[in-house]
């Protein structure tokens, strides 16, 4: 018997929420809450089990430490802001609750996301005998998983990975992102990064791209270096690594809108004063843009991601690709959701039940890496995300 308190009914809590009553052995009590009650209703409506629902401001880590000793969770899920992460691990910390998140840390004043914060709680969690899991989605998350799985079961070593993200899904719309437009923007328009002989690489954004050839009739579509957190403790724990990169793919009409919106500054995160109030260009743009969970029921098209490494296995060098493709309109009509919320929100869910049934285990600040990848990969094909492997 396992409870999880979920914390953030955007487009990501709803899938996860759904997915978590869908294994009623493991999920047997589950709890929305998030800042704006009536979301969370809405998403329970949509759900044939029993959703218990609260209201917190997950900035506030009295109000979380008062909601979990409440709820009394075993597990908690964090999919709100990626700038709360720190606020829900010190309520963890407080309760003695496990804690899972699906991105890194960032500072609301800085684009700039890194694990440094989060790891430096790993003494904390584990003198008070509990787990944090980070990056439980799909990048980070999955990619990761995938990553120790070609090591597992391919490669020796790993000299190069590159990780690729494709979504292909149009939504017939000019311009709209398909997670929270804030985040979406702040990632897309920061400097890229990339790993080489134990340096880091900075390129101006999106300033590398190529052709990639994408597989089950997706095609060629051109992708674009950007820095992603998973780089970062890839290249941690798979030291042999000499060099890691990310890649996405952009539509031309989202590159061209994106460029506008920038050279109007329209994405500035710092404050500006209009009419005697201080407002945040890039905040006020969410404002105006589609909520992406609005996207769903008219997105078609499929999205695929997936690792390709290079390395040494018995002393020769071998390629091996692991990849998954997902379908919008699939997702739609299982939970309501587009796939780029699915993606996400089926392996934080695969997180957590990793967790709860203690197939990972351990007292500390983890990523996902650090841990057996073949229960999780087991679970991916039975939740919705099946993956297939190419070796060359």
């Amino acid at each position: 018997m396992s409870s999880v308190l979920i914390i953030g009914a955007g487009g990501v809590g709803k899938v996860v929420c759904h997915k978590c009553a869908q294994v009623p052995e493991v999920f047997t009590e589950i709890c929305l809450a998030s800042r704006t009650v009536e979301k969370s209703k809405l998403i329970a409506a949509e759900i044939d089990r029993k959703i218990r629902i609260e209201q917190v401001d997950a900035d506030d880590t009295n109000a979380l430490v008062i909601l979990i000793k409440k709820v009394k969770p075993d597990l908690l899920i964090n999919v709100a802001l990626p700038y709360q992460d720190l606020s829900i691990m010190q309520a963890c910390l407080i309760t003695g609750v496990h804690y899972l998140d699906t991105a890194n840390y960032e500072s609301p004043e800085c684009a700039k996301f890194e694990y440094k914060e989060q790891w430096a709680l790993h003494h904390d969690f584990k003198k008070a005998n509990i787990m944090a899991l980070l990056g439980s989605g799909f990048d980070p998350g999955v990619t990761n998983v995938f990553t120790a799985w070609i090591k597992k079961k391919h490669l020796d070593e790993i000299h190069e990975l590159d990780i690729i993200d494709c979504n292909a899904g149009d939504h017939g719309l000019p311009f709209a992102t398909n997670f929270n437009p804030e985040i979406n923007i702040r990632e897309v328009t920061a400097k890229g990064r990339y790993y080489k002989d134990g340096t880091w690489i900075e390129t101006d954004p999106l300033s590398l791209k190529k052709s990639h050839d994408f597989p089950e009739g997706i095609g060629a579509k051109n992708i674009y270096l950007m820095y992603h957190e998973e780089l970062e403790s890839l290249t941690k724990f798979y030291p042999e690594i000499k060099q890691a990169r990310f890649w996405m793919t952009f539509s031309d009409n989202y590159l061209k809108y994106l460029d506008v919106l920038q050279n109007i500054g329209m994405t500035r995160i710092d404050p500006v004063e209009y009419e005697g109030k201080s407002i945040v260009p890039l905040q006020f743009l969410k404002k105006l843009l589609p909520d992406p969970s609005t996207l769903a029921s008219h997105t078609k098209g499929k999205t695929c991601i997936g690792c390709t490494a290079v390395g040494i296995s018995k002393g020769k060098e071998k390629k091996v690709t692991v990849y998954n493709i997902c379908n919008h309109e699939d997702a739609y009509q299982e939970v309501n959701s587009q796939a780029i919320s699915y993606t996400t929100g089926v392996p934080t869910m695969i997180g957590a039940m990793m967790i709860l049934t203690k197939k990972w285990t351990g007292k500390g600040v983890f990523n996902m890496e650090q841990f057996d990848p073949e229960p999780f990969m087991d679970k991916l094909m039975i939740h919705g995300l099946p993956w297939k492997e190419i070796i060359y």
